[in-house]
C-alpha cells in the first residue's frame, strides 16, 4: 500500500512568497481510494497519530475497523467520542454523534466514510457528509475517507464498468471544498491478494466479492478514475498557485460549457458527463431545459426535479428556457453567455421521424457552427446493473 499527494514548491527570493510555499494542513483533509481495502483507514489514522504527537487535540468520531486487526491497533491513544445509538427496524445501529463532538470542540476529528447514509431517525441530516460539514462550520478540522466510486460526476460511470449499483453519492463540490485531498493506491493484484487473505472483506464474502466488484478488470478502471480524479485536482491546484505567485498573469479558462437535457431517460448520465467534460477544462457548468409545451414537461416533472437535484450536487446552474425552435433557443442563450461547448444526448427520435420532422440535433449543429460553437453529442447508454456496489464492509448500500 502506498499514498501520495502532488504538492508543489517554487523557490522565491521575496521574503513575502514564503507563507506559498509551504502550505499548512487544511481544515477538510479528504483520504481518496479506488476501492475498499487500499487502505484510507489507517491512513487516515496515522495522520491523526501524527497531530497527537505534536500536541493536537485529536478525536475519533467515527471510524470503522471492519473487524480488521491491522486498523484496530491504530486506535490506541486516541480519545473515541461515544457513538449515538438508534433502534431502526427492529435493529441496533450506531451513527456519528455530530453534537457530542460540537459539545467536546476539539482541533481535529476523525470521522470515517463520508458517502455513509444515516441511519433514519439518528440525527438531523440524512447524509455523514452533511454532518461533516456542521463540524466544519463550527471550527472544527475533519480528515474523512472516500471512495472514488461515490463521487456524483462520476457513480454512473463506475455502474457502467462494473455493473454494481452505486447507491451512496457525494457531492463533488463537498470534496472539492477540501483542503486537501490525499490519494492512497494500492495495485489491483495487491488488493485481490489481500482481500484473498481476508484482510478486507468476512471469508464468506470473498468469493462473491472476487467475481464481481473486485474483478482486476474493475479495480483497474477505478485506480485509473481515481488518478485522472488527483491529475485533475492538481492541476487545478498548480493553476491557482501560479496565479498567486504571478498576478500579471491571465489564468482564467475561456471555455464555457452548456448541457442541454430532457425528461427522458439517460438524461442524468448526459449531466454527468457533461461535468467531467466542464471539470476538465475548468468551467462552470450551465445545465439548459427548453419548455416547448408546458403540458409535455409536466409529464416529466419527476425526472426534471430529480435531474435539478443531481445538477445541484454537481455544482452546476440549471436554467430552463422557453421557445418553439429548440436548437435557435440553446444558441440563442450559448451566444448571451459567451458558450464555447454544447453538450446534447443522442437523440431518441426514429429516422422517419427524423427525415419528416426534421433532425433538432443536425438544426443545432448547424446554427452553433456560424458563431464557432463547439457541440458534443453524447451516447444514451443504458445497462443492466447486477448487484449493489459494496461499502468498505462488505455490506450493501442502505
Amino acid at each position: 500500500m502506498k499514498w501520495f499527494r502532488w504538492r508543489w514548491a517554487t523557490a522565491s527570493t521575496a521574503a513575502e512568497d514564503n507563507s506559498l510555499l509551504v502550505e499548512p494542513a487544511g481544515r477538510f483533509r479528504i483520504y481518496l481510494g479506488a476501492a475498499a481495502g487500499v487502505g484510507k483507514t489507517v491512513a487516515m489514522l496515522d495522520e491523526g497519530q501524527r497531530r497527537l504527537s505534536r500536541g493536537a487535540d485529536v478525536v475519533i468520531g467515527f471510524v470503522e475497523t471492519h473487524g480488521r486487526p491491522f486498523t484496530e491497533q491504530r486506535l490506541q491513544g486516541f480519545e473515541v467520542i461515544p457513538r449515538k445509538s438508534v433502534t431502526y427496524k427492529g435493529k441496533q445501529f450506531t451513527e456519528f454523534d455530530v453534537d457530542a463532538v460540537l459539545d467536546r470542540k476539539p482541533e481535529v476529528v476523525l470521522v470515517d466514510e463520508l458517502a455513509h447514509t444515516n441511519v433514519p431517525g439518528s440525527g438531523r441530516n440524512p447524509k455523514r457528509w452533511q454532518d461533516v460539514l456542521e463540524v466544519l462550520d463550527a471550527g472544527i478540522s475533519v480528515i474523512t475517507t472516500v471512495n472514488i466510486q461515490h463521487l456524483e460526476s462520476l457513480a454512473d460511470a463506475v455502474e457502467a464498468m462494473t455493473g454494481a449499483k452505486v447507491r451512496e453519492r457525494v457531492p463533488d463540490w463537498v470534496v472539492r471544498r477540501a483542503d486537501q485531498i490525499e490519494l492512497v493506491d494500492s495495485s489491483p493484484e495487491q488488493l485481490r491478494r489481500r482481500l484473498l487473505h481476508g484482510n478486507i472483506y468476512p471469508a464468506d464474502k470473498v468469493t462473491t466479492a472476487l467475481t464481481h466488484f473486485f474483478r482486476f478488470e474493475n479495480l483497474a478502471a477505478l485506480r485509473e478514475l481515481s488518478l485522472r480524479f488527483m491529475a485533475d485536482e492538481t492541476e487545478d491546484e498548480m493553476i491557482h498557485y501560479l496565479a498567486r505567485v504571478n498576478r500579471e498573469g491571465q489564468w482564467e479558462t475561456t471555455e464555457r460549457i452548456m448541457v442541454a437535457v430532457t425528461g427522458i431517460a439517460g438524461s442524468e448520465q448526459i449531466l454527468h458527463r457533461a461535468a467531467r467534460i466542464a471539470a476538465r477544462v475548468r468551467s462552470e457548468l450551465k445545465v439548459v431545459h427548453v419548455v416547448i409545451d408546458e403540458t409535455a414537461s409536466k409529464s416529466f416533472g419527476t425526472n426534471l426535479e430529480s435531474l435539478k437535484e443531481v445538477a445541484a450536487n454537481l455544482g452546476a446552474q440549471w436554467v430552463d428556457l422557453h421557445g418553439d425552435n429548440v436548437a435557435e433557443t440553446l444558441v440563442r442563450y450559448a451566444r448571451e453567455e459567451r458558450i464555447t461547448q454544447i453538450v446534447i444526448g443522442s437523440t431518441m427520435r426514429s429516422r422517419w421521424a427524423e427525415l419528416t420532422k426534421g433532425s433538432i440535433h443536425s438544426k443545432l449543429m448547424r446554427a452553433a457552427a456560424q458563431y464557432g460553437i463547439d457541440v458534443h453529442i453524447i451516447a444514451r447508454r443504458e445497462f443492466e446493473l447486477e448487484y449493489t456496489a459494496p461499502a468498505d464492509g462488505g455490506e450493501e448500500d442502505q
